[in-house]
């Protein structure tokens, strides 16, 4: 499976804090590795880094990441970049083509993103052709992506496990 990192751009902090943090939330529990945020805001940094030290992974959040340096950087280390767009190819359509690479940087943008952005990218897909939510997009694609795998993932570290039950709520703490 791919190593993949999601990178957030477009983040207004005032507004967009509790999306940006389920961006982050979404990206760790489906697969991802980490999550590059092009603004600063210690609070997404603080609140996704203590869910991963309470739920377990090495999930990481890094923010003021200058998003085309960071763009730049990854493909300079032979990395693929996937934006992620309503007015992109569609996901079912390039999927298996994605799945190839081995180091994939997800772009999820808030609002609207910088124009360059579409051209830097080597994938803009689009989930939908329709409006949607940018945590729904990224979920469905990296479900998509590692084919469902990611939803039987363990984390050997995790001081709180769900156990699973037909009702009620079950954990587990360590």
């Amino acid at each position: 499976m791919p190593t993949v990192r999601v990178l957030r751009i477009g983040h207004r902090p005032e507004r967009d804090r509790r999306v940006t943090t389920h961006v982050g939330l979404a990206a760790r529990a489906l697969g991802a590795d980490g999550m590059y945020l092009a603004a600063s805001d210690s609070g997404v940094v603080s609140s996704i880094s203590d869910v991963v030290a309470r739920w377990g992974g090495d999930f990481f959040v890094q923010d003021r990441v200058t998003w085309r340096r960071c763009v730049e950087d990854w493909k300079a280390a032979g990395g693929t970049v996937v934006h992620l767009t309503m007015y992109g190819l569609r996901m079912i359509d390039v999927i298996d083509d994605i799945r190839s690479h081995e180091k994939l940087l997800v772009v999820v943008g808030a609002g609207k993103v910088p124009g360059d952005i579409y051209g830097m990218a080597d994938y803009n897909v689009s989930v939908t052709t329709q409006p949607h939510s940018e945590i729904s997009s990224l979920a469905l694609f990296l479900d998509h992506l590692f084919e469902g795998k990611e939803l039987s993932r363990e984390y050997p570290d995790a001081k709180i496990r769900v156990l699973p039950t037909k009702a009620g709520k079950r954990t587990v703490e360590r």
